[in-house]
């Protein structure tokens, strides 16, 4: 992909990537690559009982993602990617495991596939990360209206945007654009989206050469 760009899309649930990463490929022509959330036949079952689909809920994740991962990098153009292999495991699974909703067993036997397998895959040439208060998060899940979400907890949320934090603050192997958006309407407002596109040109100049 040394003539390509491979950009990824990184935060918390309800924090606008897919919309964000939709729009970033109208802008630049880039092939999206969306989360596989409406193909995942366990997430229904792990919101209802977390202790019990969160294994499977993980492990179905991380397989597309790495499928994913694959098709990007075989893909001829530049790509974004809405979430990343690496917040599932640094994130999602790390958070189960912490709050008692997946076993030592489990979290283990998922962690030893995921390190073993990431150590080989090629990291993006720049991460986005969208940052948002909890307030906001809840407000974008309650909007967009998927009915296995409207009960998420909120120290769950909570939980992750540490996590998050923690994480991208120690994410070192490319360039990192953080973008708070809790004041920010990228989807609806033109002045906003072009914040966001002057930041990812001034923070990575290499997309003004792929326009």
């Amino acid at each position: 992909m040394s003539q390509n760009l491979f950009v990824a899309v990184a935060g918390n649930i309800g924090v606008g990537k897919s919309t964000l990463t939709r729009m970033l490929s109208k802008h630049y022509g880039w092939e999206p690559f969306y989360e596989a959330n409406t193909e995942n036949p366990y997430l229904a079952d792990f919101y209802n009982d977390m202790e019990r689909w969160s294994f499977h809920s993980q492990v179905f994740f991380l397989g597309k993602r790495l499928e994913h991962h694959r098709q990007l990098f075989d893909h001829p153009g530049s790509v974004v990617q809405d979430r990343t292999v690496y917040e599932d495991a640094e994130i999602f699974a790390c958070n189960l495991f912490n709050r008692g909703h997946m076993s030592h067993r489990d979290y283990d036997a998922y962690r030893r596939l995921y390190l073993a397998i990431a150590a080989f895959l090629p990291p993006p040439d720049l991460m986005i990360y969208l940052q948002a208060s909890v307030d906001t998060l809840k407000s974008h899940i309650k909007k967009r209206g998927r009915e296995f979400e409207q009960d998420i907890a909120r120290s769950y949320l909570e939980q992750l945007n540490l996590l998050y934090e923690d994480w991208i603050s120690d994410w070192s192997v490319c360039p990192v654009l953080r973008l708070p958006v809790d004041d920010l309407d990228f989807q609806h407002k033109t002045e906003d989206f072009q914040y966001i596109i002057e930041q990812i040109e001034s923070t990575f100049p290499m997309t003004r050469r792929l326009l």
